[in-house]
């Protein structure tokens, strides 16, 4: 199992817009069972291969409160068995049908993926339902897979300083909401996570209704219909899907800093996180706007971080800025920088400052729009030519309160963006009252 990762800014970027889809000539169909459960199916006849997806609509976010962690222990330990495929059985015969899988786990939603060869579809979907509603934990399975996870956080953000900054910046970032508390867990709750703790969030969460099956490869709509009637149909409902409810965030009045020092560090690293819309909160013309802001400004070799901060006044080693707008309820504009070898954070700062004040003042251009908007399709044309990447694509845009025609819809909306748009974009998200900053640093060694 995998903790769904923060992405890098091309992959946000396409992922935002959701590119490929009419690009790539690609149909795609949605229909819902009986018992509530979304069926896409994306065809991809090029190889006698399909990607199998179950996402909930539930993550970290929708813990109880002292309960951070649950979410993502639930993910390990939906591996566990049932009573009809005990003890790991699941993993095991995956493997043993030449097949890969997988998990992961974020704030509004956890995902569980197979790719298997066309004839094996029948197979992971009997595996998939099986465990939907019929999980069966003891605490002689429960209490090892809570240490495994409590072992991933010491390696994963423990021993990484750049984990324990981002960690600090999302708690400083949500004062009132959940997404202020990692999807990991924080190691003195995930500690005392139980069997039971884990069987009351399978038991509120795991449902047909509120769950989305995608396939993705060499099938049609009508062979996957009868197959998801076939072992998803048959699922009832245990009880009414509970209604996503969240403290919101109170509005920002004053800019927030991290700064932390750690031996581990070589060289230190600033960078600022500016609270903005989620994508389903937003026009789609909006949301690209910021996609396309976060490209001018850092998103590759030609962005203005690139040719200031590196190449023309050579203050950064590396530099860049991303927008990821795909959670439920907040996005995040993000903006870094690493200085050379003899130039202080303080200089890089300020030089970052005289950008964004720049372009907040004068506006981005014409030159800087086109190039940015062909970047991002060019972008979008590879990374997305493949079944996996288009499953997870729609997977995220329908868990986090988007539609199927906002994703194939990206295009036409991508080419309606103007310059206008883009500037409005960067006055109204490049607001320091909505930002936290955090520095990393190297740790004076004692004399």
């Amino acid at each position: 199992m995998t903790l769904f990762k923060r992405l890098t800014p091309v992959v946000l970027a396409v992922l935002a817009i959701a590119g490929p889809a009419l690009a790539l000539d690609i149909n795609v169909t949605s229909f819902k069972l009986d018992n509530g459960m979304q069926v896409v199916v994306i065809p991809d006849h090029r190889a006698p291969v399909v990607t199998h997806m179950v996402w909930y609509k539930t993550g970290a976010a929708d813990e109880e409160q002292g309960k951070a962690g649950v979410a993502h222990l639930l993910e390990h330990l939906m591996f566990k068995g049932t009573p009809k495929h005990p003890d790991g059985a699941f993993s095991r015969i995956v493997r043993a049908n030449g097949g890969d899988e997988n998990a992961f786990t974020t704030q509004d939603y956890t995902a569980y993926y197979q790719k298997v060869m066309k004839d094996r579809l029948p197979l992971v979907m009997e595996l998939e339902a099986d465990r939907m509603q019929n999980l069966e934990l003891t605490d002689e399975t429960v209490l090892p897979e809570r240490s495994v996870v409590l072992e991933e956080r010491r390696q994963r953000t423990d021993n990484e300083p750049g984990g324990l900054l981002n960690e600090q910046m999302d708690a400083a970032m949500y004062t009132a909401h959940p997404y202020g508390k990692p999807v990991i867990g924080w190691m003195s709750q995930v500690s005392k996570l139980t069997r039971q703790d884990a069987m009351d969030f399978y038991a509120a969460h795991y449902e047909p209704e509120n769950a989305i099956l995608i396939v993705a490869g060499d099938v049609t709509p009508e062979e996957v219909k009868t197959l998801a009637e076939r072992y998803y149909g048959p699922l009832k409902n245990k009880r009414p899907t509970q209604e996503r409810v969240r403290a919101e965030e109170p509005q920002p009045n004053a800019e927030r800093r991290i700064t932390m020092s750690d031996q581990r560090v070589s060289s230190p690293n600033w960078q600022r996180q500016y609270l903005t819309p989620s994508a389903r909160q937003l026009p789609q013309r909006e949301e690209l706007a910021m996609s396309l802001l976060a490209e001018i400004v850092g998103g590759s070799s030609q962005s203005r971080f690139y040719q200031t901060l590196n190449l023309d006044k050579k203050l950064a080693a590396s530099s860049g800025a991303w927008f990821d707008s795909d959670q439920l309820d907040y996005g995040t504009f993000g903006v870094y920088a690493s200085p050379n070898p003899g130039v202080t954070i303080d200089q890089v700062e300020m030089e970052v400052d005289a950008i964004i004040a720049d372009v907040v003042a004068k506006g981005v251009t014409q030159e800087e729009l086109d190039r940015s908007r062909n970047s991002m399709i060019a972008s979008a044309v590879y990374l997305l030519d493949s079944q996996d990447k288009l499953a997870r694509m729609f997977g995220v845009s329908l868990a986090t309160g988007q539609t199927i025609d906002d994703v194939l819809n990206w295009d036409r909306d991508l080419g309606t963006v103007t310059v206008d748009d883009i500037n409005k974009a960067a006055r109204t998200i490049l607001d320091r009252k909505a930002s936290v900053t955090g520095v990393l640093l190297p740790e004076e060694k004692s004399q």
